[in-house]
C-alpha cells in the first residue's frame, strides 16, 4: 500500500472537513441556522445559455458521437474554437495543437507539473496558496517553496522571489485572482515577476517557467485588469477551468495552453500529452467539451459576489475585524483576534459560522470566508459574526 496516499486519504483538506461538519450540523439544526462559508461553491446559476446549448446538443447531434471518447487532448474543433477566443480576446498567438483539453483547474495543474517536474526540483509560490498546491507538486515529484507575500496586500513579494529562485527551481506558480485573499496582481507585479525569471534563467542556463492557475479570471470587480501572462513572459503554461465564470464546478472542464513561443513548446505540449497520459486525464468530458467550445466569452453574473462582498467585508469591518479588500474571487482573508486562526474558527463553530483557518494556506493567523452564499445567508449570519466579535471583546 502507498503511504503518502493513504495520508492523503485518510485525512481529508480543511477545507472539505469543514464542509462536511457543516452538512452534520445542518442535520441538527436545520440548514438555515447554520453559515457555511467553507467551500468555494458557486452560489451564481450558470448563464441561460449553458442550458440552452446543452439542450441543442443532446437534440442535435448523434448521441453516439456526442458522449463517445475525443482525442486524448481534447476535440480538435473544441481546442481551435479555444485558441481563436484567446487570440481575439487576449491579442496573443494561440495554437490549437498547444492547448489540452482537462477535467478543470486541479487537473491542469497536475497534468503540467508532472510535465515540468523531475525528483528533487522546485516549484516557487507565494502565500497564501491553495492548499492543494502542495500535494500537486509533490506528485509531481517536486518541492512546493511558499514565499511570503507583502504584508496586509498580499502582492507578490518580488525581492523574495529573485532570492528563492536556485538551479532547482523549474517552475513558479501564480494564482490571480487569489484564493484565498481575492488579491490580484497588476501589470507592473507581472512585468516585474517575467524581468526576474527572465534573468535567473539566463544566469542558471536553465529555463523557468511561469505557470498561471486561472479558474478565477472573470471574477474581478471595480474594473480591476487581470493581465494576461503570456504577453509578459514567453515561457508560460496557462490552467484554466470553467467551474467558476460558467458556475459549473461539478461538471470538471478547463484546459491547458503552452503559450507556442515558450522555450521548446512542442516538447512540453508533448510532456503534457504525456503527463495527461500517465495520470489518466485524458479525453476530458466530451459534452462539455462541445458546451464551452460554444460558450466562449460568456460569464456568469458576477454583480451577486461583489454585492456579497461589500455587504460582508462592510459588516466585519465595523464590528472590529480586519480583512484584506478582495479585488476578485469570491473570498475575505480576515485576521483571526488573538492570532490563533484555528482557536477562532472553532469559536465560530459556538455560533455556527464555518469558516476556514489560514493555517493550511500558508497564512497562519487569518482564516477565509467564501462569500459566493446568498445574499440571504449572508444578511441571516450578520447576528452571529457580531456576537462572535464581541466573544473577543471587538
Amino acid at each position: 500500500m502507498n503511504e503518502r496516499m493513504y495520508g492523503l486519504g485518510s485525512k481529508r483538506s480543511v477545507i472539505r472537513e469543514t464542509f462536511e461538519y457543516g452538512k452534520r450540523r445542518a442535520a441538527e439544526v436545520g440548514a438555515e441556522n447554520v453559515y457555511d462559508f467553507s467551500l468555494g461553491n458557486p452560489s451564481v446559476q450558470p448563464p441561460a445559455v449553458v442550458a440552452e446549448t446543452l439542450q441543442e446538443l443532446l437534440q442535435s447531434e448523434d448521441a453516439t458521437a456526442l458522449h463517445g471518447y475525443t482525442s486524448a487532448q481534447g476535440d480538435a474543433s473544441v481546442r481551435r474554437a479555444i485558441a481563436d477566443y484567446i487570440s481575439s480576446s487576449q491579442g496573443v498567438p494561440a495554437d490549437p495543437d498547444r492547448i489540452y483539453m482537462t477535467c478543470g483547474a486541479a487537473a491542469s495543474l497536475t497534468i503540467t507539473l508532472s510535465a515540468l517536474c523531475s525528483a528533487g526540483d522546485e516549484v516557487i509560490t507565494f502565500k497564501p496558496y491553495f492548499t492543494e498546491y502542495k500535494v500537486f507538486a509533490e506528485t509531481a515529484g517536486a518541492r512546493l517553496v511558499a514565499l511570503p507575500s507583502v504584508p496586509d496586500t498580499f502582492q507578490i513579494d518580488l525581492s523574495a522571489l529573485e532570492r528563492a529562485i536556485g538551479p532547482r527551481t523549474a517552475a513558479v506558480l501564480i494564482n490571480s485572482p487569489n484564493n484565498p485573499s481575492g488579491a490580484v496582481y497588476g501589470e507592473e507585479t507581472i512585468r516585474g515577476l517575467a524581468a526576474i525569471l527572465t534573468a535567473r534563467s539566463e544566469e542558471l542556463g536553465r529555463t523557468i517557467y511561469l505557470v498561471t492557475d486561472e479558474p478565477y479570471r472573470e471574477l474581478v470587480y471595480g474594473g480591476v485588469q487581470v493581465p494576461y501572462v503570456t504577453k509578459y513572459y514567453p515561457h508560460s503554461v496557462v490552467c484554466y477551468s470553467y467551474s467558476k465564470s460558467l458556475s459549473l464546478p461539478g461538471e470538471r472542464i478547463g484546459y491547458i495552453f503552452v503559450n507556442p513561443a515558450a522555450a521548446e513548446a512542442e516538447k512540453l505540449y508533448l510532456a503534457v500529452c504525456g503527463a495527461g497520459r500517465a495520470l489518466g486525464y485524458v479525453c476530458a468530458p466530451s459534452l462539455f467539451q462541445k458546451l464551452v467550445a460554444r460558450c466562449q466569452g460568456v460569464t456568469a453574473d458576477v454583480s451577486a459576489y461583489e454585492k456579497n462582498r461589500d455587504l460582508l467585508a462592510g459588516a466585519l469591518r465595523a464590528y472590529g475585524f480586519s480583512c484584506v479588500q478582495p479585488d476578485g474571487a469570491f473570498y475575505l482573508f480576515v485576521k483571526a483576534p488573538g492570532g490563533d486562526a484555528t482557536a477562532f474558527c472553532e469559536q465560530a463553530k459556538a455560533f455556527d459560522l464555518l469558516l476556514v483557518p489560514g493555517d493550511d494556506f500558508g497564512c497562519e493567523g487569518y482564516v477565509r470566508i467564501a462569500y459566493c452564499v446568498s445574499h440571504a445567508m449572508i444578511e441571516r449570519s450578520l447576528p452571529a459574526f457580531k456576537k462572535l466579535a464581541a466573544s473577543y471583546g471587538l
